[in-house]
């Protein structure tokens, strides 16, 4: 995948690579050059799976209790 340098120095990032690393506007990158020379874009705000997850929790609403869900097993009205 290969892409322009502006004369401004900014590049566009394939889609394909904004994908792959989750970038979405605001997202934020950081370019490091491993020891071979070549360099390595890295998302740098990446969120770990358990903070993604505890923004989805609760949206389902309350649900019913225990004793609820106790009682639906057992086949009770």
């Amino acid at each position: 995948m290969a892409t322009t340098v502006t004369q401004s120095g900014q590049i566009t990032l394939p889609k394909a690579v904004r994908d792959q690393l989750g970038l979405t506007p605001g997202s934020q990158v950081d370019f490091r050059q491993a020891a071979d020379g070549s360099v390595v874009l890295v998302r740098v705000d990446q969120a770990s799976l358990a903070d993604r997850f505890d923004k989805l929790r609760g949206h389902a609403g309350a649900g019913p209790n225990t004793d609820a869900v106790m009682a639906l097993t057992r086949g009770e009205p």
